[in-house]
């Protein structure tokens, strides 16, 4: 990896015109970025100079001690060989509208990664994966401000090594991108910041009907077998075919196709 320490002030000059308005932290280690921003979205109303959030903020962390991922599972890294992050975002649309959110999310760093020479793809509703195992997780948590506004807390690890003990401590097949860990880590965070805020942008606009064919042509396992499973119980099968505009999963079933609302389910490929 890259020995260039993550900075504030070298991302912010790399950064496009569409994060440009976007506050920087950085910080050597925390518990979680995602749990750290969520804190402070209370404190809106508070008086400018405290630890208040006045507008889009991203929070990165060296290191995440108690990294959280989708359904209270930890998500487990390592110094030097992840990149973990979070960015806070104020939305105009309501609530029920941002159903999609992750899955917008999820194209916005597939196609910053594409764009980078690592082709990867998405499975519903919040994983990118490399070579068919996990490369990145994405984790979107929303809450309001005392003023009304719904904020998004939008968190991404992405594996960039994946060292012996790391996936030992893991447990099951994940990826990594050693390609990606020979960059300088400012130039690929202000890359994927750059191209999310376009997104968040865009999806405040439109909500994720615009997102849904770009989503469809990133999907693993279209059109193969998949099971849903609940806490380890199967809830349906069908063959896996892509999403509608609202974000729901499509399933292909002997009774017809039905669509799927994300929950505390996961995807899995059917035996």
């Amino acid at each position: 990896m890259s020995a260039a320490p993550l900075c504030a002030d070298t991302m912010r000059a790399l950064l496009a015109a569409s994060a440009s308005h976007v506050a920087l932290e950085v910080v050597e280690e925390t518990g979680s970025t995602n749990a750290d921003l969520l804190a402070r979205v209370p404190s809106l109303a508070a008086p400018a100079g405290g630890a208040t959030l006045r507008g889009p903020l991203l929070r990165v962390a060296e290191h995440q001690s108690a990294g959280r991922g989708r359904a209270g599972r930890s998500w487990l890294s390592a110094p030097g060989a992840s990149l973990t992050f979070s960015l806070a975002w104020p939305f105009r649309a309501p609530l029920q509208r941002m159903v999609g959110l992750p899955l917008a999310v999820g194209v916005a760093v597939a196609e910053t990664l594409a764009g980078l020479g690592v082709p990867v793809q998405l499975k519903w509703p919040n994983d990118v994966l490399k070579d068919g195992a996990k490369l990145a997780g994405i984790l979107v948590e929303t809450q309001a401000a005392p003023d009304g506004t719904i904020w998004a807390v939008v968190g991404c690890g992405m594996n960039l090594l994946m060292p012996d003990a790391l996936e030992a401590a893991i447990g099951r097949d994940v990826s990594s991108a050693p390609w990606l860990a020979q960059m300088d880590r400012n130039v690929l965070l202000a890359q994927l910041l750059s191209r999310l805020c376009a997104v968040l942008a865009e999806f405040d606009d439109t909500g994720f009907a615009a997102f849904s064919e770009r989503w469809n042509a990133l999907q693993a396992w279209r059109g193969q077998p998949v099971r849903l499973l609940d806490q380890g119980a199967v809830q349906q099968e069908g063959l896996a075919a892509g999403v509608d505009e609202q974000g729901r999963l499509l399933l292909d079933t002997p009774a017809g196709r039905v669509a799927v609302l994300s929950g505390d389910v996961s995807l899995r490929l059917a035996p």
